[in-house]
């Protein structure tokens, strides 16, 4: 075999679990863009919040921790969360603040911390300061660099064309070229349904969501670097500081019919936008950016990470949702010790409901 692992996918699911492979054995990873994390990696909101997801997502959160805090010097900064309500939206905001444990703090309050919320507007508000920032450029990038020290290759510009099982595992060509490896890591985000069908392999059902963001100025004398990120009752909308401005999403998931380079929606946009809007005390005249991504999950929204039951050799790294960078340690790690006929760190429960084995 020319390689140990060929890894399909250079987002931050591809990258994380090609690192944690590398000390396993020789590993190429193959893009299909110009850039790594070109799609859904490179348009995430970047939030370390470690009670936000399912219990599963929670599980690999908590996990992840440690390496967040260290890898490369630490990717984490402080950002810190605010929940806040709106008229009829009491319930929601007593849920999601239970849920993530947040403090509830008075409008006024609320109104101290982001001087440009409007009070009289909020009906309930909560924050906690243990919600970070991650920085998602240095984490791929760190991770293509244990790649490559390991004498593993990143290929960008490879798009896989054909998938061969062979008796000594499996054959693929990319960009006119073809490789061989014994293992095949199908980390293809929104298309990682098409690679398994590509590959001979069932697929598990994922289904990309896409989600739109704008870049809207920040209120106007008010410097937000420091601001938390503001997220609405039943996640139906959030803003958060960027770069000196602020991004907003109406939180959408819309389905789409097949995976592509998404874009944004103007309707959606609008909705996100008023949704904000509601809450601060200066009107939006105008977006400086927009954009979206596709959000992959599969029927269950866990995420799916493992080696296949039925198809050996053939191992899944999908379905992160909006959860990939903030569980990618763990879950890279989980996947490494799978293939490695290690014992998992997470407890079994947790790593039986993240297998692909459930849809078997």
């Amino acid at each position: 075999m020319t390689h140990d692992f060929l890894i399909i996918g250079g987002g931050i699911a591809g990258l994380s679990a090609g690192a944690h492979l590398a000390a396993l054995g020789k590993v190429l990873l193959l893009e299909a863009e110009p850039a790594l994390a070109y799609h859904a990696s490179g348009r995430s909101a970047a939030l370390y919040e470690a009670q936000y997801g399912k219990p599963t997502t929670i599980a690999l959160n908590l996990a992840s921790r440690a390496d967040h805090e260290t890898l490369d010097g630490g990717v984490l900064s402080p950002r810190g969360l605010m929940l806040l309500a709106g008229p009829g939206e009491e319930d929601l905001f007593a849920h999601d603040a239970g849920q993530m444990g947040l403090e509830v703090i008075s409008p006024a309050e609320a109104a101290a911390l982001v001087p440009a919320l409007n009070p009289q507007a909020i009906t309930g508000a909560a924050v906690h300061d243990d919600a970070w920032d991650i920085d998602t450029d240095r984490l791929i990038q760190h991770y293509a660099r244990v790649i490559r020290s390991h004498g593993g290759r990143v290929q960008t510009g490879a798009s896989v064309t054909a998938i061969t099982r062979h008796a000594a595992g499996w054959q693929v060509t990319a960009a006119g070229q073809t490789h061989e490896a014994r293992i095949l890591v199908n980390a293809a985000g929104a298309w990682a349904d098409a690679i398994a069908a590509m590959a001979g392999v069932a697929p598990i059902g994922l289904t990309p969501l896409r989600r739109s963001v704008a870049r809207v100025p920040a209120p106007t004398g008010h410097d937000v670097a420091r601001w938390p990120m503001l997220l609405g009752a039943g996640e139906h909308w959030y803003a958060k500081p960027d770069a000196g401005q602020m991004i907003v999403s109406p939180a959408d998931e819309d389905p789409v019919e097949a995976p592509h380079d998404a874009w944004p929606e103007d309707m959606r946009l609008a909705e996100g936008i008023a949704s904000y809007q509601h809450f601060v005390t200066e009107e939006v005249t105008r977006l400086t950016a927009s954009w979206a991504g596709l959000r992959t999950f599969a029927p269950d929204r866990t995420l799916v990470l493992g080696p296949d039951p039925e198809s050996p050799g053939f191992v899944w790294v999908a379905g992160q949702g909006g959860y990939g960078f903030q569980t990618a340690p763990a879950a890279a790690r989980l996947v490494a010790d799978l293939v490695a006929g290690r014992a998992p760190v997470l407890p079994e429960a947790i790593v039986a409901a993240l297998s692909p084995a459930r849809f078997r």
